[in-house]
């Protein structure tokens, strides 16, 4: 039982951090200069599009949305166990 408590807070850990990591990185300097270095012109000018980094950023969200829900119902399962 503490392996799989344990297995939950990492993941909701990992929803959370990949989350903020996706949400924010898309609109940085670092994204900009990552991907400047791209040889395709096509494929530099694709990563750089606001519509994809948009893409990144809502996939981002999903990952925040869906610890929360995970954490939500960790707190709820532990209240009623107690």
């Amino acid at each position: 039982m503490r392996s799989e408590a344990l297995l939950r807070a990492l993941f909701i850990l990992y929803c959370f951090e990949a989350g903020m990591f996706l949400v924010i990185v898309p609109w940085t300097l670092a994204w900009d200069r990552n991907f400047v270095q791209v040889p395709a012109t096509w494929l530099r000018g694709l990563l750089l599009e606001p519509t994809l980094r948009g893409a990144v950023s809502g996939f981002g969200l999903v990952h925040l949305v869906w610890g929360a829900h995970d954490l939500e119902t960790w707190i709820a399962q532990r209240r009623a166990r107690a």
